[in-house]
């Protein structure tokens, strides 16, 4: 584990921090040259789960809020593109900021009033409005009820039509860049400098005179726009959605890639995120264990969580 931690503070220093993550950049682009479509596949999910935990992490890792029921905020931006291309015949980038305005709008409804609840009371509430918006795409007609939306047309993307599972790679691939920025400017931000103290000491943050509620509240709602643009392009990509795709297991998944990854730590969440979709379709070929893969894979998941309690990559300063 030392020497883990050894290239953890090798790949933490600005000198090779850039040039690192350039190189791995240009490894993940050029893969689709070499991997077959199941591959590819596999690679996209880890991606997607990428997105939505560090959209999480915004949350839960910058500001040590816990949120169980985040699988609604990429509901909202995949249901809104969904009704908007279905339903109205709208050009799917012209759905994406309807997504980001309506999750605005769900994270200012549902966090002015409640976010100064704590702990297990705001993790309940969170729950409540996961269900509330998926048991209400159950069961209106323009949502397509428990049969969902199907048939969503695909995009073009510059004259491309985004078919082919190498298409979306490459758009998860710049999605994952993009957020991986955002997030990056957020945490060296006075912004994020205020999420940090909220979650060292809410209290002690409070008394040195940062508001918290507000910075709470804005925390809530970067964390709930970057999961309704990816539930936009996660509905395009699927062409179809449904109430099941929604719900808490999927909440219960983005927030185990977190924690598993490292709590604010960006790579760590990457990591996580990466551990999580990929290693159950590494056992599933693997004779006797392939139709218990994900028995084994709780396993590992515990031993990881032993040996590593602070995640894979967590902070430098819980590395010493």
């Amino acid at each position: 584990m030392k020497l883990i931690d050894k290239i953890y503070d090798l790949m933490d220093n600005k000198k090779y921090k850039y040039s690192t993550f350039a190189a791995m950049f240009a490894v993940m682009a050029l893969l689709p040259l070499f991997l077959d479509n199941y591959i590819l596949n596999v690679l996209w999910n880890a991606m997607f789960y990428m997105l939505l935990a560090l959209g999480l992490n915004i949350i839960v890792g910058y500001c040590g809020m816990c949120d169980l029921g985040y699988a609604a905020k990429f509901a909202i931006g995949a249901y809104m593109t969904g009704i908007l291309i279905k339903s109205f015949n709208w050009n799917f980038w012209l759905t994406i900021p309807v997504s980001i305005l309506v999750s605005i709008i769900a994270a200012i409804l549902v966090g002015a009033p409640t976010l100064k609840l704590r702990s297990d009371y705001l993790a309940i509430v969170t729950l409540g409005f996961a269900e509330i918006v998926r048991i209400t795409a159950r069961n209106l007609e323009i949502t397509g009820s428990a049969a969902g939306i199907n048939s969503i047309t695909r995009p073009d993307f510059f004259g491309i039509h985004l078919t082919k599972i190498s298409h979306w790679y490459y758009v998860f691939l710049i999605l994952v860049v993009l957020f991986i920025f955002i997030s990056s400017r957020i945490r060296n931000s006075r912004f994020g400098r205020a999420l940090t103290y909220i979650r060292e000491d809410e209290d002690a943050a409070q008394a040195m005179g940062v508001n918290t509620t507000r910075y709470k509240l804005y925390a809530y709602i970067v964390g709930a726009v970057l999961g309704g643009i990816t539930g936009s392009f996660f509905a395009v990509k699927m062409t179809s959605i449904s109430p099941g795709s929604f719900d808490f297991t999927q909440s219960a998944n983005i927030m185990l890639a977190v924690i598993l990854g490292g709590m604010g730590k960006i790579p760590g969440v990457i990591a996580g995120a990466a551990f999580f979709a990929i290693f159950p379709e590494v056992f599933r070929d693997v004779p006797i264990v392939g139709n218990m893969r994900m028995l084994f894979f709780g396993i590992l998941l515990i031993v990881v969580m032993i040996t590593r309690p602070q995640g894979l990559w967590p902070e430098r300063k819980q590395r010493k």
